[in-house]
């Protein structure tokens, strides 16, 4: 079973200017991705627009993202979903497509934890390939802490990894790393702002839709290679765009169709309504911040 660890991003999925899925644009775009050195892609998630995406539509999506990625690296399918039981078709489908492991958040606005944590027993034991918890407050109304999120890592045989959403991300890396008790792979989020800092803490990578990858795969990759003082000064120096795009939370995706389009990996910038849009002004501090860090 491939083992999940770096810089795995939360994919865009393109549109044409009308609106529909464009699948040449996934080609490019799974290029542009590895050619940032990706170790890994994760598609079908928040930045990835799946919740605006019709099943048909969903299927294509992860097909040709599989198909276009033929192997190189890990693909993580997203399969969060309302009920149970559309979580668990999405998985099979997922695992079915060639996906590597499925990622899945706490059905929306459910505050039973009991109902949450059978929610990723049933989805869990229905495939073979392994669970990213997503633990996603704001966009699932469902707060996991720490101990519940040890319980689904320890009594949960295919739930083996993380990814953090919740601010502060930090302590809970230190707090599920040092009270699983197994092994447990644990990634950050939240467009990257705190990446220097989860890896000091343990972190095994991220997964974010940060509109340049390379930033985080080079800060991961000196990380890793034991030079800290480097990989924080490379993260240091392109912090500026990275809190820049954050701040505009999950409406960040018009901005980073915008970074995409503008390297050429998509044809069009488009999002699916509601997306806020972007101003000039917006883009024009955009421009200013990539010029500014050397982009």
């Amino acid at each position: 079973m491939t083992e999940l660890r770096g810089v795995l991003p939360i994919t865009l999925t393109p549109f044409t200017d009308d609106g529909e899925v464009d699948e040449r644009s996934i080609d490019t775009l799974v290029e542009d991705y590895l050619g940032a050195g990706a170790h890994g892609l994760t598609i079908l998630g928040i930045m990835g627009e799946a919740a605006k995406l019709l099943d048909e539509e969903r299927e294509r999506v992860l097909r040709r993202y599989v198909d276009a990625t033929a192997g190189r690296v890990p693909v993580v399918a997203g399969v969060s979903a309302r009920a149970t039981r559309m979580a668990l078709d999405y998985a099979r489908r997922a695992e079915d497509a060639g996906a590597a492991a499925v990622m899945l958040a706490a059905p929306d606005n459910v505050k039973n934890l009991d109902l949450v944590f059978e929610h990723f027993r049933v989805v869990a034991e229905a495939v073979s390939v392994p669970v990213v918890v997503q633990d996603e407050p704001v966009n699932t109304g469902v707060t996991m802490p720490a101990p519940f999120i040890v319980r689904l890592l320890d009594e949960i045989e295919g739930c083996r990894y993380l990814k953090l959403e919740e601010t502060p991300t930090l302590p809970k890396v230190t707090a599920v790393k040092s009270k699983a008790k197994g092994p447990v792979g644990i990634f950050g989020g939240l467009g990257g702002v705190y990446l220097y800092e989860e890896l000091l803490r343990g972190a095994d990578g991220i997964m974010t839709g940060f509109g340049f990858p390379q930033v985080l795969v080079r800060t991961y990759e000196l990380f890793t290679a034991g030079d800290r003082k480097a990989a924080q000064e490379w993260f240091f120096r392109h912090l500026p765009l990275i809190r820049y795009e954050a701040q505009l939370g999950v409406g960040g995706v018009t901005i980073r169709k915008q970074v995409f389009a503008r390297r050429g990996a998509i044809a069009s910038p488009h999002a699916r309504f509601p997306a806020p849009p972007v101003d000039e002004l917006t883009l024009a501090e955009l421009d200013d911040l990539i010029a500014a860090v050397g982009l």
